[in-house]
């Protein structure tokens, strides 16, 4: 399914829309649009990056969190990938890139349910439209996983399960088809730029990770206890293969081998070093050491506050763009201590705020010459596309944590959300997949009961299951 293709002079900001417009570009007046070997090519594996991606946030992760929950958090993401990819396909890509259906820019039809009327023939720009549905759907796949690090620890696994094929429907779709589909009012009738998903993605991921930790509350002993990262090699580990499939999830949205999808990637490197080490500065002027945590946490800021701008500004813009926010966001995570809000990973610190940087100075780094026409305060082009920048960050923010607190509710009555106290106290690991990450010389792989009875016979009835899993990492001394 052709994108449909926008005027001549359209301000155009995802790459959806750019190949739209070079459409017009087909051999011969109405002739169908080719397929681009190269392009195709391309996003063949930029898809194949960007769902590393999921996987490599399973790591990073699951090594922030303490012993006890390790396997759940991984498999938080994990599970994503499955429900998010049965959802997509059988009706969040239709409801995302399908016509626009009552022409308010809202949500698309139900022309492609099940992927219907898409054949290996079927051209989306000058790649095959199931190549560009997959492409789309590991965006989709990450952004839900990226909020279950604001309730790590603390939440029931079937209800996350639910949460995730309802949120994808009701608010991924919905914010996708506003801002990467032609016809969707953020990107058609405002005009705001939005090149890889700082809206999509990380202000929505934000911005519902931030509704569910204030509705699911904090865990048992924060800001009593410290709960430091178990794992700091695995969290690196995570981070370099974030970084790595970043350049999928970034240069991959210029749909094609050219030189935007090159600026991208360039634009993309240079911002994740300039955050990792505007990180790194605050803590060594504050803190006095560089530490590796934030070594990944300040490129991770870099990496999304270029995403929605990489294909909008030049190399200087991208090189301030990551300062900014790995400096921003370096003080940005301390602020759920402050006002009391339990954003377990920092999702809301970095994911949100990053993305808010990054979203917003395209209105000031924006140029024309990466842009095709608008530009921003900084280059010539007033405070207009500035203003454009803000109502799309509002807009999304204020409709994902609205719909996403909405649906948390729901499910928390119906099924519960929270993990009873005795789960959370002995690690969701152990409760919910009865699996251990890491054998202490007591439990290994097996059913809770089995390890209970090897426990008890090795330590005496008197100890509980919490003391199976406890561990120096998970009880370090409050700063």
């Amino acid at each position: 399914m052709p994108l449909a293709a926008f005027p001549a002079d359209h301000p155009v900001g995802h790459p959806a829309a750019r190949l739209a417009v070079r459409l017009a570009d087909a051999p011969a007046a109405g002739a169908p649009p080719v397929i681009d070997t190269g392009d195709t090519a391309w996003l063949l594996a930029s898809t194949a990056l960007v769902l590393l991606m999921t996987p490599g946030l399973a790591l990073f992760y699951g090594g922030m969190v303490r012993t006890k929950s390790v396997l759940n958090m991984i498999m938080m993401s994990f599970v994503s990938i499955a429900v998010v990819t049965v959802v997509w396909l059988l009706a969040g890509y239709s409801l995302a890139f399908g016509p626009d259906a009552g022409g308010w820019g809202l949500i698309g039809g139900l022309d492609h349910l099940g992927m219907a009327g898409i054949t290996p023939s079927s051209v989306t720009g000058r790649v095959p439209t199931v190549l560009f549905a997959t492409f789309q759907l590991t965006f989709a796949i990450i952004t839900a996983a990226l909020i279950s690090g604001a309730i790590a620890d603390r939440a029931k696994f079937g209800s996350w399960v639910a949460f995730t094929a309802v949120w994808t429907l009701l608010v991924y779709v919905p914010v996708a088809h506003w801002v990467f589909a032609p016809g969707g009012w953020i990107l058609s009738k405002l005009g705001a730029l939005d090149f890889a998903g700082g809206t999509v993605v990380e202000v929505n991921c934000g911005a519902s990770g931030l509704a569910l930790a204030l509705l699911l509350g904090p865990r048992i002993g924060f800001r009593k206890e410290a709960m430091r990262p178990h794992n700091l090699p695995l969290v690196l580990l995570g981070a370099g293969l974030l970084w790595f499939g970043w350049f999928g999830f970034n240069a991959g949205s210029a749909l094609g081998a050219n030189g935007l999808a090159a600026s991208a990637l360039l634009n993309t490197q240079a911002a994740g070093c300039t955050g990792l080490l505007g990180w790194l500065m605050v803590e060594k002027r504050r803190d006095g050491h560089a530490t590796t945590l934030g070594a990944a946490s300040g490129a991770v800021a870099g990496l999304v506050a270029i995403t929605p701008s990489c294909g909008s500004v030049d190399l200087p813009g991208a090189l301030l763009i990551g300062l900014a926010a790995g400096t921003v966001c370096s003080y940005a995570v301390s602020w759920k201590f402050r006002f009391g809000f339990d954003d377990s990973l920092d999702v809301v610190g970095v994911h949100f705020v990053a993305g808010v940087i990054g979203t917003a100075l395209i209105g000031l780094f924006a140029t024309a010459t990466m842009t095709g026409g608008p530009a921003g305060l900084l280059h010539g082009g007033g405070f207009g596309q500035l203003g454009k920048q803000a109502v799309a960050i509002l807009a999304v923010a204020a409709y994902s944590f609205a719909a996403t607190y909405g649906i948390g509710r729901v499910i928390g009555r119906v099924m519960g959300f929270r993990a009873d106290e005795e789960q959370e106290l002995t690690g969701l690991d152990l409760a919910v997949h009865a699996e251990t990450a890491y054998d202490h010389g007591v439990l290994g792989h097996g059913v809770l009961g089995q390890g209970a009875a090897v426990f008890s016979a090795a330590h005496g009835p008197d100890r509980t299951a919490a003391t199976v899993l406890a561990h120096p990492s998970d009880k370090a001394p409050s700063a």
